[in-house]
């Protein structure tokens, strides 16, 4: 099994060379000394939730922290185009089940997406909450899998918000993960060129679907249409479907 991961903030380990001790504390440092119970000789590693991870030892256990010797230093490559999940609100959670498969599978960055026909929606003055939940669940994800980074949640958007957008950004390429069409996701990252794009949008829509009007709007913003296979998959699968085919289309699981 490989060592535990932990989080620490970004910038936290800058600097740092084999040899070197850093500090785990706050509520990453009680975990692992207080739930966890590590102890000096155990091996742990350390992200700064962006591109920079520490393989470290511990060498002292105190109350609520841990002192860790730098043993390895590893930077992330920078892999572009990054994967972006828009993913509309769904009812049972089916949306959080999606953001949750989607980071394990190696999303960069998911937008909450208020679709046409979406049941569930943000009640206004629960905005920050339900964002704070979208965030718990792309960060403990991230943690069980040993990613070095966090995928980011954007604020939640309404289709016009999106389509405004996409808009107002170069080096972005839109697919609409949708029932009806009949080309391969493989075809139209073939047509967006999809290694030359700054961000991948995958656009996943709620237990409805995606509204005709929604799809005209999209598409007149320049989106494409693609469908992951011959079944219907549900919102909560979709999303991490596509992720998991995107990363294979663009060779990232090949190393």
């Amino acid at each position: 099994m490989t060592a535990p991961l932990f989080h620490l903030s970004p910038g936290s380990l800058d600097g740092l060379a084999p040899g070197s001790q850093v500090t785990l504390d706050g509520a990453e440092g009680h975990h692992a000394a207080t739930v966890m119970r590590l102890g000096a000789g155990e091996q742990v590693q350390l992200s700064d939730t962006q591109r920079l991870r520490v393989t470290g030892m511990v060498l002292d256990a105190g109350s609520g922290e841990l002192v860790v010797e730098v043993q390895e230093i590893s930077e992330e490559p920078l892999e572009r185009p990054a994967l972006v999940l828009v993913q509309a609100l769904a009812k049972d959670k089916r949306d959080l089940q999606a953001v949750e498969s989607a980071t394990e599978l190696g999303v960069d960055a998911v937008i909450p997406w208020q679709a046409e026909r979406s049941v569930a929606r943000w009640k206004a003055g629960r905005e920050a909450k339900k964002h704070a939940e979208w965030v718990n669940t792309a960060t403990t994800a991230a943690k069980q899998t040993r990613r070095t980074a966090i995928p980011e949640v954007r604020q939640l958007h309404t289709t016009a918000q999106y389509v405004r957008s996409l808009g107002e950004q170069e080096g972005v390429g839109v697919v609409v993960l949708h029932e009806v069409e009949e080309i391969s996701l493989a075809a139209v990252l073939e047509q967006l060129e999809a290694p030359q794009l700054d961000e991948l949008h995958l656009v996943v829509g709620p237990e409805g679907g995606i509204s005709q009007a929604e799809i005209a709007q999209l598409t007149e913003a320049g989106a494409r249409t693609a469908r992951l296979g011959r079944s219907v998959l549900r919102s909560s699968t979709a999303g991490p479907a596509g992720i998991a085919g995107a990363q294979v289309l663009l060779g990232r699981w090949d190393w």
